[in-house]
């Protein structure tokens, strides 16, 4: 057996960084040291290294790749080695971008660590996920469900001091939430109705009053879960909203998870109770944002935001724009004024009438404004377009791909609304997930003119609300009838916001 030893430095600083690993041997077995940790989730195999590693290998073609983060190149290298060889390699990462010269700074708000036998050290893994990625931020979260075992519940609410550094700030926050119906670690499947007699579509899954993140926290918010997710009898009170409340108050931030799922978001965000909401912060579901999308038409200020939930199983992460260096209140600050891109890799930025993300454009009916997009990827894009409203307005297509670019577009307008920015890619990163970005929307202004797609989509959650209030009538737990009431009331108040808006 031969010896591979190598040392990883940033080709800039020369200072030696944290890095995902693959070894692979000449038969195609992912090697690593003895001790290391390996990463989670789909793809390729990689172990995480503090920017050095050795390791035995067979003699052979051995293939060495090394990954930072996403704005670092891969960097990619074979070598032969006989039966008693000895190597060693420096490695040199070069960054393809540097957003953070534009005070752009990545995060990831939605983390946690379950009782997994690949967990072994959760606090080595935590320390390592937030610098292997090169986040500036990284949120790992409280969670209740049933008996279930999350390592990282041991954290107290708050930064975490002995995983931040100036470069890293790392916090513990909560993920509170209802299901609808679930199965309990002993496999009994628990299920309610929903609406109109409907069966539960998402089976063991379901979401209820849905899923929210709280960051920036002093204190823990209680309860950590309610309803099913505790057991048969435990009611499904108090709502997500009173959450969205407490956290505020202790200087928190409230963001909606997964895509909007859940009764209770489209209620939450008309009352002004979600600062932001996580699109595709889980890599099992399908990408989208439909319900995203009808909230923004409804005049509703939601930034976009996005995580990983289950470990660090993607490169998703939000950028958000502050100043060229890193400051934790700035960068969180900025999340909440909507000046973020969500992505896995590609760098995406949007400009209106000089307006940049998060910002409004105030425009006279029937004029037209100056739509600026402008991209930058190491995989290569395949689609570029510009969503207004909810609906592609403008697309550039790249059949050989685009790894840099940028196009104008002169856009009508007649009413207010967003305009957003949208990547699509046929190209996988190596955790084998689909290349993908996202702006948050320039808000338009155009004197108050109610779009037609406000009408339509709040009719929409009108009758959303109405499916919920049946729920809570029929199915819902409740241990008082003033508790049921407080639910019902909250949302029939977001429900008359709607009908207002949709005329």
């Amino acid at each position: 057996m031969g010896i591979l030893s190598g040392e990883i430095v940033d080709a800039s600083t020369k200072q030696q960084v944290q890095a995902r690993v693959q070894v692979l041997a000449p038969h195609g077995e992912a090697l690593a040291p003895k001790d290391a940790l390996w990463k989670v989730g789909t793809g390729e195999r990689f172990f995480y290294s503090d920017g050095e590693f050795s390791l035995t290998v067979p003699r052979g073609r051995v293939q060495i790749v090394v990954e930072r983060g996403t704005e670092y190149v891969p960097w990619r290298h074979t070598i032969e080695l006989g039966e008693s060889d000895t190597a060693s390699l420096d490695i040199e990462l070069q960054r393809w971008c540097e957003p953070a010269s534009q005070g752009w700074h990545p995060g990831n708000t939605h983390l946690h660590y379950q009782f997994k036998k690949e967990t072994v050290d959760v606090d080595r893994r935590l320390w390592y996920d937030s610098r292997c990625e090169d986040l500036r931020m990284t949120a790992t979260s409280y969670v209740k469900r049933w008996d279930y075992i999350y390592e990282s519940n041991k954290y107290p609410p708050g930064k975490l001091n002995e995983f931040t550094d100036d470069n890293h700030y790392v916090q513990h926050g909560e993920e509170t939430r209802n299901n609808m119906g679930g199965l309990r670690p002993d496999g009994l499947r628990l299920t309610t109705k929903m609406g109109a007699g409907a069966a539960d579509p998402r089976g063991a899954h379901h979401y209820g009053y849905g899923h929210l993140m709280l960051l920036n926290l002093r204190n823990v918010v209680k309860p950590g879960s309610r309803g099913l997710l505790v057991d048969s009898y435990d009611p499904d009170y108090p709502p997500l909203s009173y959450a969205c409340d407490d956290a505020k108050q202790q200087g928190g931030i409230a963001i909606w998870a997964h895509h909007g799922h859940g009764l209770e978001c489209p209620v939450a965000s008309i009352l002004g109770k979600v600062d932001a909401i996580n699109l595709w912060d889980t890599y099992w579901e399908d990408l989208e944002y439909d319900v995203w999308y009808r909230l923004l038409n409804c005049g509703i200020r939601l930034p976009a935001s996005t995580g990983s939930d289950w470990y660090l199983c993607s490169a998703n992460r939000v950028y958000t724009k502050s100043q060229p260096k890193f400051e934790y209140e700035s960068w969180l600050q900025a999340l909440r004024d909507g000046k973020t891109f969500i992505t896995n890799g590609p760098i995406l930025g949007l400009n209106v009438d000089g307006s940049e993300i998060g910002d409004t454009v105030e425009v006279k009916p029937g004029s037209s404004v100056t739509v600026n997009v402008k991209w930058e990827s190491h995989y290569a894009v395949h689609n570029v377009e510009i969503v207004a409203n909810g609906g592609v307005v403008h697309a550039e297509n790249f059949p050989e791909g685009s790894t840099n670019g940028s196009f104008e577009y002169q856009m009508p307008v007649n009413a207010d609304g967003w305009i957003a920015a949208r990547i699509g890619s046929n190209s996988r990163d190596s955790f084998a997930q689909t290349i993908w970005a996202h702006t948050s929307p320039v808000y338009v202004n155009a004197g108050g003119i109610a779009p037609p797609e406000r009408i339509r989509d709040s009719a929409i959650f009108v009758q959303h609300i109405n499916d919920s209030l049946t729920w809570l009538e029929s199915s819902a737990r409740f241990y008082t009838d003033q508790q049921r009431k407080e639910v019902f009331d909250l949302f029939r108040q977001a429900q008359d916001l709607y009908r207002k808006l949709s005329g």
